[in-house]
């Protein structure tokens, strides 16, 4: 009797879920197919630092190839996806490579939303991959270097003036970062500024930071802040981005760099399968995280909004995207051996952590909370944890310890090409910007 053809598991996206997913196959009877734009692997919640020029891409990232080596039945393909065939169960990369499934998982993520205001992206860049924050490094440097040399009082405030918008977690943690670059590791590097005169101003449009944690957490952070010197303007709407800066209503902040941490949005897969979705464009999976109409289909991480057993909604963070992929890996290593699936998708929260600079930050772990120094600690434990390879967390370990040691940081490289925003030549004859009052 012929052998049965094996159960063919297609994963796109390399992101924790997508990864994890892969790995609980690894005993399975299956042939897993890992698809990804990119051959390599983020820990998107360090791409911050690198922004900031406190690590290097190559610490935070690995080659796809390099982590499955040992895994002989995961083949990895860098393919950009195009569209699912739900019918012929094919996923199309390109017009010329079909992939077939019998199983098909969707962690394809999210990336920035502008609320329909996509002119802003080249003005105000986000920060969801290491072109990203290579390229928001580059002009947050380049900034201090047309600083020293420009003979304009205005145009130095100007240049010596950084926006972001958006109080959430990467908000917080890349404006506290600005400040320690700007105050603790450049100040004597130059001779006609000082960098940390500085101004850092934190946007956001509700009405406290870090609105997912607890309010006493948020006006800690608030508090470290506003110590570092970063000005936070909250119940403050963005209205308005361009060359000179950011408006706010009918006020201004002239700026030469401007930061967009304030929404994101799925990837658009959800509307090739014509699943039910979110707002932000997020497929509704069900409670063992499949797609409705589709038992074959799942959706896992930022693609999917997910509510726990309690009907709360699931947070889009490393730690839940994991337990997803983890989840569905053992289903469908069940389904290809024909035994009974698991019961329903349960999340475990372990909390919540953002930092601020170097020597604070916020954790929630239930009814355990954490400021300050010692929040820091136990923040820097848990992230070089989760990064992949004993050399990466070797090397992340010492780099952080030599910047609290030193206040250094090893990565001030200005690379890339001129970017097209976000650094424009004030206007001779134009009338400065008005601007906010610093609080």
């Amino acid at each position: 009797m012929p052998d049965s053809p094996p159960f063919r598991v297609v994963i796109i996206g390399a992101g924790f879920g997508g990864l994890e997913t892969a790995r609980a196959l690894a005993r399975a009877p299956a042939e897993v197919t890992l698809v990804d734009r990119h051959n390599h692997h983020l820990f998107q919640p360090l791409l911050y630092q690198v922004a900031t020029a406190a690590l290097s891409p190559g610490d935070i990232a690995w080659p796809v190839r390099t982590i499955f080596r040992r895994q002989r039945n995961v083949r990895v393909m860098m393919a950009e996806v195009t569209g699912i065939d739900t019918a012929a169960r094919e996923v199309a990369a390109g017009p010329d490579l079909r992939i077939p499934y019998d199983a098909l998982v969707v962690a394809t993520g999210a990336t920035h939303s502008y609320f329909g205001r996509d002119e802003w992206a080249p003005i105000a860049p986000g920060l969801k991959t290491i072109e990203d924050a290579t390229d928001i490094r580059r002009r947050l440097l380049l900034a201090f270097e047309r600083a020293e040399l420009t003979e304009d009082a205005a145009a130095r405030r100007r240049l010596l003036t950084f926006a972001v918008i958006g109080g959430g977690p990467t908000g917080v943690e890349l404006a506290g970062a600005m400040a320690e670059l700007a105050r603790h590791a450049m100040p004597r590097e130059f001779r006609r500024i000082d960098p940390a005169m500085a101004r850092i101003v934190l946007i956001e449009a509700g009405p406290r930071l870090l609105a997912s944690f607890p309010e006493e957490l948020g006006a800690k952070a608030r508090q470290s802040l506003e110590r570092m010197g970063v000005q936070v303007l909250t119940g403050t709407r963005v209205t308005g981005c361009g060359p000179a800066g950011v408006e706010c209503g009918e006020e201004r902040i002239a700026a030469s760099t401007i930061v967009w941490a304030a929404g994101v949005v799925a990837s658009p897969v959800g509307a090739w399968i014509g699943a039910e979705r979110d707002r932000a464009g997020r497929i509704r999976s069900g409670e063992d995280l499949s797609v409705p109409g589709h038992p074959e289909i799942f959706a896992i991480g930022d693609t999917a909004t997910v509510t726990d057993g309690k009907g709360k909604a699931v947070p889009g963070n490393a730690p839940a995207a994991k337990q997803m992929g983890q989840y569905v890996g053992r289903l469908l290593a069940a389904r290809a051996a024909g035994q009974a699936a698991p019961g329903p998708f349960r999340y475990r929260h372990h909390g919540d952590l953002a930092t601020i600079g170097r020597r604070s930050a916020v954790v929630e772990l239930g009814r355990i909370r954490l400021t300050g120094l010692v929040g820091w600690w136990f923040w820097g434990i848990a992230h070089v944890w989760y990064l992949i390879g004993f050399r990466s967390r070797v090397v992340v370990s010492f780099e952080w310890l030599w910047s609290y040691l030193t206040f250094q940081r090893g990565a001030r490289l200005i690379t890339g090409r001129e970017p097209k925003g976000g650094h424009a030549t004030p206007v001779p004859g134009q009338a400065p910007a008005r601007e906010l009052e610093k609080a």
